[in-house]
């Protein structure tokens, strides 16, 4: 059964689960001046990594990475990947599902294998099957990935596909999921592609929209309250977008 609440520990993490992120942006540097600034981030390059890569640290724990965009035509993005302990298996699923992969399985180092693939809408996701690298080392922190959601066109039909995918990840008794699903009309415009949007824990929302707008990001989408708390949606310098997310007291 899927754990949700295993992982930053190195244990792993179940299927389903988000366990790592990345951006892919035309101006790395650019990137680790913004993302360190606003979040603590500190960096370490990853000459192991086919095409180079840097790595967010968040107090000594990696929690995301940011890669060179070489094709100008690819989308200045963050990405969130699911766990697998078989990527080949659940790409097979996914495609029988309905969805796409846009890239293959492929082994990054000693790390682990990574693909991207497609819900039948379009939104662009990552698989991740671990090797020696099993995810995030911190998450739920200020600073580190808190939660992702998908804005959709059809949210009944994507609760039939993600749930058939990572069914105990998100409706298991033990789930307690970091994934939420929403029309995507709830917060961008009507036109807008279906997509996820990773968020970051922060502890007070309103100071840290006025650091992105310092360092040169901006503000789509104003404070608003969700069942998971107060959440802002916001770009970086280089048109990424993401949320912030400030936790509702329990």
């Amino acid at each position: 059964m899927a754990e949700n609440r295993a992982s930053a520990d190195g244990t792993g993490y179940g299927e389903g689960v988000p366990c790592w992120l990345d951006a892919q942006l035309p101006d790395v540097a650019a990137g680790q001046r913004f993302y360190g600034e606003l979040f603590g981030w500190t960096f370490h390059d990853r000459p192991d990594v086919h095409g180079g890569s840097v790595w967010a640290h968040h107090k000594g724990r990696p929690v995301a990475a940011l890669a060179h965009k070489t094709d100008g035509r690819m989308p200045t993005v963050w990405t969130v990947y699911f766990a697998t302990p078989d990527i080949e298996g659940l790409a097979d699923r996914i495609w029988a599902a309905g969805g796409q992969v846009v890239t293959a399985p492929m082994p990054v180092a000693e790390l682990g294998t990574s693909a991207l693939v497609t819900d039948p809408e379009g939104a662009v996701f990552g698989l991740w099957e671990p090797g020696g690298h099993p995810g995030f080392g911190a998450r739920h922190e200020p600073g580190t990935f808190a939660w992702v959601e998908l804005y959709a066109r059809d949210t009944e039909a994507a609760n039939t596909f993600y749930g058939g995918l990572f069914h105990d990840a998100l409706f298991g008794p033990e789930a307690h999921p970091d994934f939420g699903r929403a029309p995507v009309s709830d917060v961008f415009p009507a036109e807008m592609p279906p997509h996820f949007l990773v968020h970051f824990g922060v502890e007070d929302c309103e100071a840290v929209l006025g650091t992105v707008g310092r360092l040169g990001g901006r503000v789509q989408a104003p404070p608003f309250e969700t069942s998971y708390g107060k959440v802002a949606v916001v770009t970086d310098n280089q048109g990424a977008s993401f949320a912030i997310l400030e936790r509702s007291e329990r």
